[in-house]
């Protein structure tokens, strides 16, 4: 394992390019999502031991969910199979997302918009499953706490999630796509060419020493 001067406390994971994979690979669309929970898994357990403090991973957004049907199933079980994985870990675990649509998994409900702790809670996981932000920040209009005090930013729907040091978004692609638009307000950004099925730590090391040379500044 490698060592690092400087870590980023928070880093938020964009996992894109599972259908463009299972293409490649001579399957269908739907294949790629499976192949990407493994991944996710080995990035939490390398950034686990690196002594990163929190995880923030993008799921499903509202607006994936005009996919295909047979798309936004093989998307959906995803997530819950990689929360299954997830409970027999150490993770003090957070599932955000519109838990009023039906599009969001109710194996998820149990775990959405409060934080549940596995084994020794050593790392705080955000979990996006239906995630929208314009849902998150219109949540913070409709709270009562809102009108007493008129602070929208601390009552958004992601209140309790931190702000990200660095932003890696596999598959090449140069967007935030809607990421938690405050919290990566300030973020570092690593774009990793490789789709996210083929995953390996030398991309976290790669970011990481990257990360080293920057300049944080936080506007000032």
């Amino acid at each position: 394992m490698k060592t690092f001067k400087r870590m980023p406390k928070h880093i938020g994971v964009i996992p894109d390019g599972n259908r463009r994979w299972a293409v490649g690979q001579g399957l269908q669309k739907t294949d790629g999502y499976p192949h990407g929970i493994g991944p996710g898994l080995e990035l939490y357990e390398a950034c686990l031991e690196l002594g990163v403090e929190e995880m923030t991973f993008y799921g499903f957004t509202m607006d994936n969910v005009k996919r295909p049907s047979l798309q936004t199933k093989a998307f959906q079980k995803a997530c819950v199979d990689s929360v299954n994985e997830l409970k027999k870990r150490d993770a003090d675990l957070l599932v955000l997302g519109n838990t009023d649509s039906k599009v969001f998994p109710k194996e998820l409900l149990p775990y959405a918009m409060n934080r549940t702790q596995f084994g020794e809670g050593k790392m705080k996981v955000n979990f996006l499953v239906n995630y929208g932000w314009n849902w998150d920040l219109n949540y913070a209009l409709n709270h009562e706490e809102t009108e007493k005090t008129g602070d929208l930013i601390d009552n958004i729907a992601s209140k309790d999630v931190s702000r990200m040091d660095m932003v890696l978004r596999w598959g090449g692609r140069r967007r935030l796509s809607g990421f938690l638009p405050i919290q990566s307000v300030y973020s570092d950004i690593f774009v990793i060419d490789e789709y996210w099925p083929d995953y390996k730590n030398q991309h976290l090391y790669d970011a990481l020493d990257w990360y080293q040379k920057t300049d944080v500044t936080l506007g000032g």
